[in-house]
């Protein structure tokens, strides 16, 4: 018996009868053999941190452009903070850690630079239209691995795939992923954005903690350690008194947690000064889109033609954007369209 299956048989004997067993997966796009010594969540767990587009995440921005500030969050400490709470409340409910944290942490590997406001102005030039979540799987799916993909599980690519909420109740069907591990981390990301963009809301002085809903403090606390605690257990118990295979939520912390996501859209998404930089993001890759598409040979030596599946210049160039960090689109910017400053020789006066 190899370690692989072990471990699965360890699997088999402590995890809940709610959760996915690796060795129950539906199994990759194109077969594999199996590893000997990690199952095959914990595979695609490594794969993805080990992608190109993970590594890239941290330097893509949460909410704040550019933050000079060491202790704002980005898209990577994003999906840590993901990672974390799914793993909690994945442990307490006995499900797959190996599946939580590898749906986590790929969850928006096709996240744009300049957060939302990138995905905005992608959705808007590309005439496919453009959805951070669809893209997410793209990117394992085919763009990852020079073309190739990461050829994760059904498993982990049904949770990346579902992981959307939309902006309705938490408890919405049409998003509902099939594992209960892909439902965890799709409401442990409402959980950890809720929480950290209020923090960082905070530290830079849009709002205050005296500002926050009184019913959401009421509910949930005042600090960002309770909140997360208080959001944490209640989905652990309210799952556990269910004895369902769903995750479930009470409807007081729900309607509570509902509330405070409405709150920082209107309140912190749309401040003055986060709209004001999110409309240059905008320009910018709006910009860049139309000057690549117009000028193919330059965008092929930039992108390189191999990188390309099936040699789509729109589809190309969009995801070529979409895989850029922030510095990296600014870079792409200055080059393009600011003048350089001359360097030649010095001459005596």
């Amino acid at each position: 018996m190899t370690i692989r299956e072990e471990l699965e048989e360890l699997e088999a004997k402590v995890l809940s009868p709610f959760a996915m067993l690796s060795r129950n997966t539906k199994g990759r796009v194109r077969y594999e053999e199996p590893c000997p010594i990690r199952p095959a969540f914990q595979r695609d767990r490594d794969r993805i941190i080990h992608s190109k587009s993970f590594r890239r995440l941290k330097h893509k921005t949460q909410v704040f452009l550019a933050p000079t500030g060491d202790h704002y969050r980005t898209r990577l400490t994003h999906v840590i903070e993901v990672s974390q709470i799914a793993r909690t409340i994945s442990k307490a409910l006995r499900l797959n850690e190996d599946l939580t944290e590898a749906i986590a942490l790929g969850h928006d590997l096709g996240h744009t630079p300049f957060g939302h406001a990138g995905e905005a102005t992608l959705n808007e030039v590309y005439p496919g239209g453009f959805k951070h979540v669809v893209h997410s799987l793209r990117v394992v799916d085919e763009l990852e691995g020079g073309g190739k993909g990461l050829n994760l599980t059904y498993e982990v690519r049904d949770g990346i795939a579902k992981h959307s909420k939309g902006m309705g109740t938490i408890d919405n069907p049409e998003y509902c992923p099939a594992t209960m591990e892909g439902q965890v981390v799709r409401i442990s990301d409402l959980v950890a954005y809720a929480n950290h963009d209020t923090d960082d809301a905070i530290r830079s002085g849009i709002i205050t903690t005296d500002d926050l809903p009184a019913g959401c403090v009421s509910v949930l606390g005042a600090t960002s350690r309770e909140r997360i605690n208080i959001m944490v257990t209640d989905i652990i118990d309210a799952t556990m008194s269910t004895g369902e295979g769903r995750v479930a939520i009470s409807a007081e912390v729900e309607e509570a947690m509902v509330e405070l996501r409405n709150y920082l859209f209107n309140t912190v998404y749309m401040n003055e000064k986060i709209r004001a930089n999110s409309l240059k993001a905008q320009k910018i890759l709006t910009e860049l889109y139309g000057y690549l598409c117009d000028n193919p040979e330059e965008f092929w030596d930039l992108y390189g033609k191999d990188s390309s599946g099936d040699g789509d210049l729109e589809r190309s160039v969009c995801d070529f954007i979409a895989g850029m960090t922030d510095s990296y689109a600014l870079a792409v910017y200055k080059k393009i369209f600011l003048p350089e400053s001359w360097h030649g020789e010095i001459s005596a006066l």
